[in-house]
């Protein structure tokens, strides 16, 4: 009895680090994927940004606005053309 009860502890300590291994091998795959996924979405977010500043009128035309610029100007902007939308 004195053997059998100390082969299950080597059992279970074993399964357990075996088990903990593969929890930390699970939860590295999911932080890589999430990051993958936010690394991707901030492409996309960039890509969009800079589709917008084509779009838009700024002197001098190299100049590059940030992200908040680009969305405060783009949104002043579409402002301005409503504006002078309604007095035509």
């Amino acid at each position: 009895e004195a053997a059998s009860r100390r082969k299950g502890k080597g059992r279970r300590t074993g399964g357990k680090a075996r088990s903990e291994g593969l929890l930390s091998k699970q939860k590295r795959s999911r932080r890589m994927k999430a990051n993958d996924r936010e690394r991707n979405r901030m492409h996309h977010l960039n890509s969009a940004l800079d589709a917008l500043r084509n779009v838009l009128p700024t002197f001098p035309d190299d100049a590059k606005l940030t992200k908040i610029e680009t969305l405060r100007f783009a949104h002043n902007y579409i402002w301005a053309l409503t504006q002078s939308l309604r007095l035509a």
